[in-house]
């Protein structure tokens, strides 16, 4: 079999949700003024004792349940994260001994910042066409909050933590469509976290804004070519959750009336490479869709990264 298919999503969020009433009390903003700008209601923040180790293990937990599956199944995990600072060892590793791995599977990180989910997902497909893996879970997983900046209003209003998993597995028909990715490393700087700046977050709000809601229309729409669909088959979109005012603007451009746009950034607010598999587990499980239906996922970030593909509904 060298397809692959997506068999379960699962996620993980943290208990703590903080309001934009908190936020006023934080730094100089309001509910008003954060609801227009990015369309954030309230975000989850992780406590001391929530690692991303641990955000993790709980997301793959939770997929694993959904599965019906046991980690021993598993023979590749790939974790995205671009808020894990230890060198060595890796975290996928780390996450593959929480869960109580006996058996040897290859465990690797990635860093992508906010794409990173969509690009593991183009990783573990290619890896079960090439006949290197069978198995592979796909981990989304971010704490923001460790390097915000909470001094800039800009920026500390968006920020959020949680881990969403994917379990993809070797198919008689190809569920994930290739993937189109790419790069502006001249743009890199637009969005970053920087040793130089305290490791934290950073961003040119309006030239990451300009850039996507001009550029990325036509990405997506590469994307649902080389999927060999139409924008009218598409049951749902994914996208970063970085923004409601670009998410919004996007999904009319792509034009697909009869999809659910996932808009978990409205009580999420932005956890980089989490939050596509936790916007769409999410959206599975408040609007299940029939096996089969196709969804478009499609993120951006740091290095002003790119990926997406069109998957068939678990």
């Amino acid at each position: 079999m060298t397809g692959t298919r997506v068999v379960g999503l699962g996620h993980f969020q943290p208990a703590r949700v903080v309001t934009n009433a908190e936020m006023e009390t934080i730094v100089d903003t309001s509910d008003e003024w954060i609801q227009r700008r990015v369309g954030i209601k309230e975000r989850r923040w992780a406590g001391e004792d929530e690692t991303v180790e641990s955000m993790a293990a709980n997301a793959a937990r939770d997929v694993l349940a959904k599965c019906n599956m046991d980690i021993s199944q598993i023979d590749t995990i790939i974790l995205a994260s671009c808020t894990t600072f230890d060198k060595s060892p890796n975290t996928a590793s780390r996450v593959a001994l929480e869960l109580g791995v006996t058996h040897e599977p290859v465990t690797l990180d990635i860093n992508t910042a906010c794409s990173g989910f969509t690009h593991g997902v183009a990783l573990a497909a290619q890896a079960i066409g090439a006949g290197s893996s069978e198995t592979v879970m796909v981990i989304g997983v971010d704490k923001l909050t460790d390097v915000t900046d909470f001094t800039d209003r800009s920026t500390c209003v968006l920020t959020a933590d949680g881990a969403g998993a994917a379990i993809l597995t070797a198919a008689d028909e190809q569920c994930v469509s290739p993937v189109v990715w790419g790069s502006i490393p001249q743009m890199g700087n637009a969005v970053r976290i920087e040793h130089s700046n305290n490791d934290k977050f950073a961003q040119e709000g309006q030239s990451v804004y300009r850039w996507a809601t001009s550029e990325l229309p036509k990405i997506a729409k590469q994307i649902i070519e080389k999927a060999g669909i139409t924008p009218d088959d598409l049951a749902a979109i994914v996208l970063h959750q970085a923004n409601l005012r670009i998410i919004e603007p996007l999904a009319r451009k792509i034009g697909a009336p009869q999809a659910i746009v996932a808009t978990d950034v409205v009580y999420s607010g932005n956890t980089s490479a989490a939050s596509v598999p936790l916007a769409l587990s999410k959206l599975l499980e408040e609007h299940p869709l029939p096996s089969g239906a196709p969804i478009l996922l499609f993120a951006f970030g740091g290095g002003l990264s790119y990926a997406g593909q069109v998957i068939k509904a678990p």
